[in-house]
Order: C-alpha cells, then structure tokens, then sequence
C-alpha cells in the first residue's frame, strides 16, 4: 500500500483519456470499470479492472459492480485515524486518492420519443451517486470530479503541489451534491409523473444556471436565470439570442410574459408588455398589420416595452419596429433584411423563440417567505367554457370576436383586470386595480370613443352593476365576465336596460 490511487468511471467520456494519461504521468494507479475500462486501454492507459480490486465479478448485468467493502472502505476511511488505517490495512484495502465518476445518462434517455419506463428505469445510477456521495463527504482526503471543466484544474494542483487543496476538494465536493441532488430530482420527477401523483408529500426542483445576471428587478438585488431541465422548448429560457445587449432580470419576465400571450393566437398577432402587463395586442392578416394594430392600441406605453410576434418579422414590419425605442422583439424567426435593419440598433435585443417546439405542460411556481406555492398553469380557454348568455340579445358575430380576443387578453393582466377591445385589437386596458370599476374607468378612459360599440372582458365577476353602468355610458355593447356574484342580477338588470349583451364563461382567471 501507499501509492495513489484513482477511481474513474464515466458515461460521458469528453476529456477523459486524457485526464487518465496525466494521473498514470503523476503516479497515479487508475482502477476502473466496463466501458471506461475500454476505452482507457484503447487509449493505451494502464488501468485495473473493479474486479481485479474487489475479487468479485460485475454481476446483473453490471447493476452491481462498485458496491463493495474494497471500493467503499477505500472512499470513506479517515485517513487521519489510525484505528481506520489498520483497519484498511487488515482488510487489504486500498486508499482511493482521487475519484472521477459521472453518471448514466438518465435526462439524456427521458428526453427521447417514445422512452419506455423499461429504458428510463435501466439508466437510473446506482453505484455511480453512491461512489460520488461518499468521496464528496470524506473530501477531507479525497478529490472528486464530477464534471470535466474541472479536470484541468485539479491536473495542475497536482502537479504544482502534489495535492489538491482543502478549498479546491470543498468545491468540487459542494458541485458533487448538487450533481447528485439534480440527478435524484429528475428521477423522482419522472416517478412521480409516472406513479400520476400530482400532490406528493415533497417536492424536489433543480434547475441549471443558464445566465449570471448584472441585478435583479432593482439594481442593489442579487440575481441569476436558471433553465429547467426538460423544460418548454416554447419558452424564453429555449430561446436563442440573435442580437443586443444582455438580458436583465426584468427583461426575461416581460418576455415571458408577452410570449404567453401571444400563444393565445393562431392567427397573425402581435404583442405589446409593460412590466408584465400587455399595453397593446393587435391581430391581422399578417404580421405588419397585426403589430400596427397593437403599436396604436397604445403608442405611449409600448415606448420600451417587449413585443412578441408569431410570425417572421419580415423587413417592412422590421422598419416599423425600428421607429420605436423597443427592449427586445421575440419572434419564431427574422428575414435576413429585418436582421440588418434590426441590427442597427446595437442595444435591441433579439429573441428567436421555436414556435413550433413542443409546449410543456409545466407547473407555476411561486415563492413567498420561507415556502414555495405551486399550481397548474392557466391553459383554460375559451372552447373549454361552458358559456351562457343571460342577457336579452346574444352578441352579434362582430360582437364575438371581439369578446373572445377581450378574454384572450384579460387572462394576462394583473388583477383586478377589464379589457376593451374590438375584433382586431386591445383598445383600453385596465390592470392591478384594487376594485373592478376602478379597472374598467382606466380601461376606458384610454379606449375613448373607440369604445363605442367595442367589447369589455373582466377576469372576474362584478361584485356590483357599477361597472356595466360606466361600460354602458362609454358605449360598451358586449361583455364577457364569470358570473358567479350574489349580484348577478343587478349587472344583467342593468345589461339589459342598455340593451348590452353578456356573456358568462362560469371561470375567473385571476393573476397576481
């Protein structure tokens, strides 16, 4: 005994050659297994199979191979004690100096069409976490690498002092259990999907750094983006930065925000956000009329705003962006003429989102103090209602389109929410008001006499019928709401005698 010793066994192989070619060059004795084995002596690198080390075969299909005394012994003895040391040394095991071990690729397999449970279940590590939990608690004594950017690091500590240092063995240990924490909370995330619990007693989340961020919504506060794993490809953590400057903090939550809503439509839309309020949303035949709708629904606010497009921004719709101070513009793509108009603007950041990826049906999560609150996306729309119209007249067709692009929108504002729009485009919007009616004056107060004849949408129902008498007076013809209020009588009673129409959805969409 005495030499070192290096454990390595790895699915991901980048760089591992040669990292082993310059442990054997430093006197390193490596100690490996099946397809790490091979291709380290494909390599021409010396290496010990685990079971010239253990005595024991890999058995069960290789499903055990690493678990034992001789491995396990050699990764959490504390050197330092001299009742561990003869132990070590009656039992004939050997220190394991250095450990460099990643595991099956379990993301990898998942995210494959068609992945059986079979195939998920085979490629869930057993030894793998265990081998790398135990270096990273005794990293008093040993090295663990877990990811390859850290190879190079650890090669010249060694080769500088012979050692690794304390601080250098902490952080690779600290990286070590995020790694495996990461790894199980995937794991337990497909079993739980898989098992159709929807509510377990825990709940495990990881995340991957995607972005450091210069501050978070204030300049004085901390801040990172973090990537779900598997996530939405139809997301702004999946989308690809074509141009400008580095996105803040309140840059990818008013995109998040505008790409949301611009989901809501098939047709050519486009989509206007203000710290995470649409200020204007505009339908059309293409994507320059639909964004020409949504700049005059509000050509003041929508200065420094986001706009989302779902369609290719094409150059005469990219001359019209041009002319407005804008943060960023997201769209599915950019015709080579809008990129170099765009680009002209060296601050305007560019967004390419793949509209045609896969949405995932994910769960919102929100943290307050000490506790996380979790609920289901808002995807209810329209076609799922049970609608009724407790008014005298039914809404005209006009009446409709308007009414389903108002609830298409108010779905997306801050509550207390009113909309007013027609069938093409946001007219008025009220948002994170403290009392309905409050809302609706805002929302018609910016609609004006476009109001007249247009449609009014609330994201929830009408405590009391002040708010269909200020819709009525601003010459509001049509109105979807939830219903449900002890007062439904009085708004309808009050609808009527103005010969509104109503329409009930039986669904609030709240948003805070």
């Amino acid at each position: 005994m005495g030499k070192k010793r290096a454990l390595i066994s790895v699915s991901n192989k980048d760089g591992i050659v040669e990292l082993a070619r310059e442990l054997v060059e430093l006197g390193f004795e490596l100690v490996s297994t099946g397809g790490t084995k091979r291709a380290l002596q494909d390599g021409g690198v010396p290496v010990i199979g685990i079971s010239d080390v253990t005595g024991f075969p890999e058995i069960l299909e290789g499903r055990v191979k690493t678990l034992h005394p001789k491995i396990h012994g050699g990764l959490l003895a504390k050197y330092s004690d001299p009742s561990h040391e003869a132990q070590l040394s009656e039992n004939e095991i050997e220190k394991i100096e250095l450990v460099c071990v990643n595991l099956y690729p379990f993301k990898e397999t998942i995210s494959k069409p068609g992945v059986t449970p079979e195939d998920a279940i085979e490629n869930i590590d057993i030894g793998g976490p265990a081998m790398l939990r135990a270096s990273a608690k005794n990293h008093q004594y040993i090295t663990v690498l877990v990811d390859p950017a850290d190879y190079q690091q650890v090669i010249e500590e060694y080769k500088n002092n012979n050692e690794t240092t304390l601080e250098t063995r902490r952080r690779l240990a600290a990286k070590v259990f995020r790694h495996t924490a990461a790894y199980d909370s995937l794991i337990a995330e497909y079993m739980t999907n898989l098992a159709g619990e929807d509510q377990p007693e825990k709940m495990t989340v990881t995340y991957e750094l995607k972005q450091n961020l210069r501050y978070g919504e204030n300049p004085h506060q901390k801040a990172a983006f973090y990537q779900k794993p598997l996530g939405s490809a139809f997301s702004v953590a999946a989308a690809e930065q074509l141009h400008g400057k580095e996105l803040s903090y309140n840059n990818i939550n008013d995109a998040n925000a505008a790409l949301q809503i611009v989901k809501e439509f098939p047709e050519p839309a486009a989509v206007a956000v203000k710290h995470m309020n649409p200020c204007g949303v505009g339908t059309g035949r293409d994507v320059f009329e639909a964004f020409s709708k949504a700049f005059a629904a509000d050509p003041v606010s929508i200065f420094g705003g986001i706009i989302a497009l779902n369609r290719e921004v094409d150059a005469d719709t990219a001359r019209k962006l041009y002319e407005i101070f804008l943060e960023i513009i997201i769209a599915p793509s950019f015709s080579e003429e809008a990129l170099e108009i765009l680009t002209a603007k060296k601050n305007l950041r560019l967004l390419k989102v793949p509209f045609d990826g896969e949405a995932a049906k994910e769960i919102t999560l929100s943290s307050i103090e000490g506790g996380l609150l979790l609920q289901e996306q808002d995807s209810y729309g329209l076609e799922d209602a049970e609608i009724s119209i407790p008014t005298k007249r039914e809404p005209t067709d006009a009446e409709w389109e308007a009414l389903k692009l108002g609830w298409k929108v108010v779905k997306h504002v801050k509550s207390n929410a009113i909309v007013v729009a027609d069938k093409d485009s946001t007219l008025g919007i009220g948002a994170g008001q403290m009392n309905r009616v409050g809302a609706a004056k805002i929302a018609l107060e910016q609609a004006g006499k476009k109001a007249e004849g247009a449609a009014l949408a609330s994201d929830a129902f009408f405590p009391m019928d002040d708010t269909v008498e200020a819709a009525a007076k601003a010459g509001i013809t049509a109105i979807i709401q939830p219903g449900g209020s002890v007062r439904d009588a009085d708004s309808i009673k009050k609808a009527d005698e103005y010969g509104i129409t109503m329409v009930f959805t039986g669904v609030r969409h709240f948003r805070h």
